[in-house]
């Protein structure tokens, strides 16, 4: 009976480190990359912002969301 409360309790332990070391680190990316030292890429680095794309721009040789099958499901909708 000992041992297999000694082995629930050390791994009740280790589960709990392994999901507060989770957190933890979780945490500390929701962080503003600017004005603190820590450099996660390269562009931290340059000091150049991320630039997103908008929802409407054409993405790559084929615009995937514009469609043929797309643009005639949406007209049928309207």
């Amino acid at each position: 009976m000992g041992a297999l409360q000694g082995l629930g309790v050390s791994s009740a332990f280790l589960l709990v480190l392994f999901i507060g070391f989770c957190v933890l680190v979780g945490f500390t990316k929701h962080r503003k990359t600017s004005g603190t030292r820590v450099v996660r890429n390269l562009d931290d680095r340059l000091g150049e912002a991320l630039q997103y794309l908008p929802p409407d721009a054409p993405r790559g040789p084929a615009d995937q969301l514009r469609t043929p099958e797309l643009l005639e499901h949406t007209a049928r909708k309207k």
